[in-house]
Parts: structure tokens; C-alpha cells; sequence
């Protein structure tokens, strides 16, 4: 048996007990503790932790979990990571998010469908259990597929609105996708949705410095609930955001931002397009429009949100420029059929 001293970004450290051949996550849960954690399989890379100390075993994950690269520098997946010693392991997320707790079921209706664009829906949904839900800005549920018994994970596009108690996410309609199919076949206002959760530790921290947030496609979807909880209390610090598509067909919600950037004093965007075809003025992925102001010579915080291959690129990116930030947190996303 091994001690692991799991050190949370408040700066709160708690151990942990592990058996023989028991994964950091699963002792941690067994001690009352829920690292974010979501495939439990080494396949989404949601459990990723750094170890600062100590030996371990890990293997058993893919590539888009978890590159060579991080694994060179000690990063791990708690789900796989068996300790052979005593360990430290920095856990980027707050002791009260990975306090355990059961995640009840939240039953809504559906009060909204917007198709977006061709590739992209809006929908949002009501009700009592809605308005009691809590949630940070940035985290995600899991929306189980009506008629079926698969879930799908969506972040919040919106925080909870209480006038009407409903909350909002983004799709991307994916062909012989099962809830792309629902939504754009079969579903009705009125239909009820379960949700699970709240989970995940992609979520806005206090802002303490200037902040960068890049946003992919549909991974657009947290930023919004994190602009919208900045509209609220407000920033003393730049925030700039570069939204990245790769058609002219994936650009939604720009009259959102907009919004934002008319609301908050510090807040600015910008938009790209990767198509050679596209027609909009700004092209390129969103690595060739940061600008050096942006990376603030590392005195910034840096929030990413995207499929894997640009998660990929920006951490290429920040570190060939040889400016490591602050803080670095993503969430990589990928789209089910």
C-alpha cells in the first residue's frame, strides 16, 4: 500500500491509501474523494493530473488522452496511474468541486430548439429541478438520449436563467449522430430531457490576471457561460477570446459576443475561419491570430476549448514560443454517432 497526497489548486492537500494494483482514481473515490473523472477507459483525458513525486505503472490509454509528450513530463491519467511508492499528485481543479457526491438526476422538458446553422443547434430546457441546479461556468452535464439509454456530455452555453428557469447548450449535428438525429427529426417542445451532473474541471477560475480564451467549433459553448458569469461580477483584466471554425457554416452566436463585448469593458474577440474557401475576412486556425499582448509574457491564464488536434496545436504553440503561461486548462471534445 502506498500514501498519495493529492494537492488541489486552493491549496488544499488530501491523502489517500491506495491497495495493491488500485488506481489513484479508484482509491480516491474509495476515500470519499472524485477526481474529475469521466471514461474511467485512459481514453478522454479528463482525469489528468501531474505527478510531482514518486514512481508509478501506467499504461492501457490513447495518444488523445494523454501524448507522449505530457507522459515524458510526469503528467498521468489517474484512471490508469497504479502507484509503485509513495506519491505527490497536483490535481487542477478545487477540493470542494472533488468533494463526492451522489449526481442525482435532473428531469426537464424541452422548451427550445434553434437550428444555428447547418451544422450547428441550440436547445434549452426548464424547470424546477433546472433552477436549483449548480453548476460553474464552463462545466459540462451528461443528456441522456430520449427512447434510448446512451448519454451524451454537453457543456453549459448559458448559466441557469431563474426568471425561467431554463439553461441552454450547443450541438453539432452530426450525421447518424443519435442526438443530432433526436433533435433534428424527432424532438418536440415539451419532451422531457434528463440530465447528470454537473462534472468536470474545465471551469472559470477567479480572474487574477489577463486571460485567453480559444474556443473550437461547438467548444464555444463554455465560454459563453463563463462570459456571462463575468457579465455579472465583472473583470479588472483583459479578457480576449479567439473563436475558431472550419467552415463559414460553423460561425454561431457571434451576435452573442458581440453582446459581451458591448457589456464587459475589457472583453474583446476575434473570429477565424481555417477554409481556404471561406469568405470571411479573418483566416487561419486560431494559433496564427495570437498575438504576443496576448500571451502577456506568460502572465496570463489560458482557457481552451476544442477538438483534440487543436488542443494539440496550442500546446505546441505556447511552448514553442517559449511563454509558458500562468495557467493552462482545456477541455478536449469529441463528437459520437
Amino acid at each position: 500500500m502506498y500514501k498519495v497526497a493529492l494537492n488541489f489548486e486552493d491549496d488544499v492537500t488530501r491523502f489517500i491509501t491506495t491497495l495493491p494494483m488500485e488506481t489513484v482514481a479508484d482509491a480516491a473515490y474509495r476515500s470519499g474523494i472524485n477526481v474529475p473523472l469521466d471514461c474511467r477507459d485512459g481514453a478522454c483525458g479528463t482525469c489528468k493530473c501531474h505527478c510531482e513525486s514518486g514512481s508509478y505503472e501506467m499504461d492501457g490509454y490513447i495518444e488523445d488522452a494523454l501524448s507522449d509528450r505530457e507522459a515524458e513530463q510526469r503528467y498521468v491519467l489517474t484512471c490508469r496511474m497504479i502507484p509503485e511508492s509513495d506519491c505527490v499528485v497536483t490535481v487542477p481543479a478545487s477540493s470542494e468541486v472533488c468533494v463526492r457526491s451522489q449526481k442525482a438526476d435532473v428531469h426537464a422538458r424541452l422548451t427550445e430548439i434553434n437550428r444555428l446553422s447547418d451544422s450547428t443547434l441550440s436547445f434549452t430546457v426548464s424547470g424546477d429541478q433546472v433552477r436549483a441546479m449548480h453548476f460553474l461556468p464552463g462545466q459540462y452535464v451528461n443528456v441522456q438520449v430520449p427512447g434510448t439509454d446512451h448519454w451524451r456530455a454537453y457543456s453549459f452555453s448559458s448559466m441557469v436563467n431563474q426568471a425561467d428557469e431554463s439553461v441552454s447548450f450547443l450541438i453539432r449535428v452530426v450525421p447518424e449522430g443519435l442526438m443530432s438525429t433526436y433533435m433534428t427529426e424527432k424532438a418536440s417542445v415539451g419532451d422531457s430531457i434528463t440530465l447528470r451532473g454537473p462534472f468536470g474541471s474545465f471551469y472559470l477560475r477567479e480572474v487574477k490576471r489577463p486571460v485567453l480564451m480559444l474556443a473550437g467549433g461547438t467548444g464555444l459553448a463554455p465560454f459563453l457561460a463563463m462570459l456571462e458569469s463575468i457579465q455579472q461580477d465583472g473583470s479588472a483584466y483583459p479578457i480576449h477570446l479567439i473563436f475558431g471554425v472550419t467552415h463559414d457554416v460553423d460561425l454561431v452566436e457571434l451576435d452573442k459576443l458581440k453582446a459581451f463585448a458591448g457589456a464587459i469593458d475589457n472583453f474583446t474577440f476575434g473570429v477565424c475561419v481555417a477554409s481556404d474557401e471561406s469568405s470571411w475576412p479573418q483566416k487561419g486556425y486560431v494559433t496564427d491570430h495570437i498575438e504576443p499582448g496576448h500571451l502577456n509574457d506568460g502572465d496570463v491564464d489560458i482557457y481552451l476549448c476544442g477538438p483534440p488536434p487543436m488542443v494539440e496545436a496550442v500546446s505546441s504553440f505556447v511552448q514553442e514560443r517559449g511563454s509558458q503561461p500562468a495557467s493552462l486548462y482545456y477541455e478536449k471534445f469529441t463528437t459520437s454517432k
